[in-house]
């Protein structure tokens, strides 16, 4: 693939973006506006033209999924060589490699999570603590570390934060400490610690400074308006005062403030590097007009918020501004508007929709449940995204397990045929068990992997097969599977879907009740946002006026961004659906 072709089908921006190979850029991407195909393509550009030597090249981002896309999309590009991977990542390969040399022995074993030792914290000084304030206490923890305080500046920052359970500032400052002095008795590092020792390490020794600059020459990170504190102070050690850096994002989409992130960053770069390019991405090419309205109305007026223009938008030039969103409909309760947005769906999929085309969006993980008992009721496959990963499946991981064995054996039949073969010995075929339940939910699982043959380059061998599967499983690239997404909006980000229910828009739901500043609301309405930019053609709004049948919970009022999504008003409530 030459230079040249490279670039034929970008936009005129993306395009911009792409020629701009050297000194720091920033690219400001709406939702839907192709901001991954314009990094791919910039980065594949700077490669086959000579400009970047693709093992001098970092591409950053902030989950493995995302890291694992870019990653897919580069190899298909020609840049393979490329190194695309998360801040943590990175990092720890920094560390593997430089600790035994100035350290010495092995570096500390990595937490998968803080919740164990947290307990054993309590227990030694004498709390009692349930799981739900420890998960509280470790997020105080994660917040601390990338916001760069020590224990005792956040001690000092505890009057204008929220506490965790009924622990009193000076019992979550003792059990941080003690957390910490359990982990450094125990030779342990949590995720934090991670970026912090790549970070004094580089900055402390001149020698790994050194290396690492002379390793990576050209930086490109993703999302960056998610960036924390202490990931800047990483990232500008990793330049060393050098300016090849690009960075894309959209103010609009912040939605961990809470956890550290800062859009400062992203809203700055021009300031903090003179003469930086600044290329504007605002041409959606993920939604109808209707959808693009509806976003464009909620967010107008919001610091860096771009102004989405839809590539179907109709003949007439005032159109976009007149299409509007179907009007939010409100029900009686949780289950009634959990009932109707079932049998929406089931008649979505009658009329041909694909399951996987379909989600429902909802604010916090307790609103799935009444979700899943209406679905399941009407026999429709649903997966929860956030639950057990894809690849922790016991089926899976039996699967791939097969299926490497028999790759060292099987020579060059059909890769249908052999992979359909070994998935057959483990229970999979062509048509679905019509039962529900545990083995309905095996057969979509190998499903999934079976469905994968058919995304692959053509002649693709069994063995490249397998060698694909284990670099998904590496990176927790989970295939689609044949099932409506349930999900909170804040794991929805960075996806799409042909049909999108928004469920629970009401007060205290979104914005959510403890939500009480404006920063805090107003990281409520990006995080809306982000729910409704994830629709590609259909979009529905609802809520309801109490969470228990009958009214017997608090009652509820419609969410107050409703109002600023259309020009009509919501729906009166529905009658609730007879129990």
């Amino acid at each position: 693939m030459t230079p040249e072709n490279l670039l034929d089908g970008l936009d005129a921006q993306q395009r911009v973006a792409a020629e701009a190979l050297l000194g720091p850029v920033c690219i400001l991407a709406g939702a839907g506006t192709g901001k991954t195909r314009a990094i791919t393509h910039r980065i594949a550009y700077g490669v086959a033209s000579g400009a970047y030597a693709p093992n001098r090249v970092m591409a950053l981002t902030f989950t493995n999924r995302a890291a694992a896309e870019l990653r897919g999309r580069l190899r298909q590009l020609g840049a393979g060589g490329v190194a695309a991977r998360t801040f943590h990542a990175a990092a720890l390969s920094q560390l593997n490699f430089f600790w035994p040399q100035v350290v010495g022995g092995q570096l500390p074993s990595v937490l998968d999570a803080k919740g164990r030792i947290l307990g054993h914290a309590a227990e030694r000084l004498g709390f009692k603590v349930d799981t739900a304030t420890l998960r509280d206490v470790a997020a105080e923890i994660e917040w601390r570390k990338v916001s760069g305080l020590s224990i005792e500046q956040y001690g000092g920052a505890l009057a204008s934060r929220t506490l965790p359970g009924n622990l009193s500032a000076e019992q979550i400052v003792l059990m941080q400490q003690t957390y910490e002095d359990l982990k450094d008795e125990r030779k342990q590092f949590d995720f934090e610690d991670v970026l912090l020792a790549c970070a004094g390490m580089i900055e402390i020794e001149p020698a790994v400074a050194m290396q690492v600059r002379e390793q990576y020459r050209f930086f490109v990170v993703d999302e960056y308006q998610d960036v924390s504190p202490l990931q800047q102070q990483l990232l500008d050690l990793w330049l060393g005062g050098r300016r090849d850096v690009c960075v894309v994002g959209d103010a609009s989409q912040t939605i961990y403030s809470f956890a550290g992130a800062s859009s400062s960053y992203l809203l700055e770069f021009g300031r903090h590097y003179a003469g930086a390019t600044v290329v504007r991405l605002e041409q959606n090419y993920r939604s109808t007009p209707e959808v693009v309205d509806a976003a464009n109305r909620l967010m107008r007026g919001r610091t860096g918020a771009l102004t989405l223009r839809s590539s179907t938008e109709r003949d007439q030039p005032d159109a976009a501004a007149e299409a509007d969103v179907p009007p939010p409909t409100g029900f009686a309760d949780d289950r009634a508007e959990a009932r109707a947005v079932a049998q929406r769906i089931a008649a979505e999929i009658a009329d041909g929709a694909k399951p996987e085309d379909i989600a429902v969006l909802y604010r916090v993980n307790v609103q799935a449940a009444v979700l899943e008992q209406a679905l399941g009721d009407l026999g429709i496959s649903y997966h929860i995204r956030g639950a057990k990963r894809f690849f922790d499946l016991p089926e899976v991981r039996q699967a791939i397990m097969s299926l490497r064995a028999a790759s060292v054996s099987i020579g060059d039949e059909p890769l249908f045929k052999s992979v359909s073969d070994v998935l057959r010995s483990l229970g999979w075929s062509q048509d679905p068990p019509e039962a529900r339940g545990a083995v309905r939910d095996r057969w979509e699982s190998l499903n999934a992997i079976m469905g994968l043959v058919d995304q692959v380059p053509t002649g693709t061998t069994f063995r490249r097969f397998t060698d694909e599967l284990l670099a998904r499983q590496a990176g927790q690239h989970e295939p689609t599977r044949s099932a409506v997404t349930l999900a909170t909006l804040h794991s929805a980000k960075g996806l799409e879907w042909e049909s999108v229910h928004l469920v629970g828009l009401s007060e205290g739901l979104v914005p959510i009740s403890y939500a009480k500043t404006f920063e805090q609301i107003d990281e409520e309405r990006r995080l809306l946002y982000v729910g409704i930019t994830r629709a590609r053609r259909r979009l529905k709004l609802t809520w309801s006026a109490t969470g228990n049948p009958g009214g017997r919970a608090t009652a509820r009022q419609p969410s107050r961004f409703l109002a600023e999504l259309g020009t009509r008003s919501p729906r009166a409530v529905s009658a609730p659906a007879p129990s």
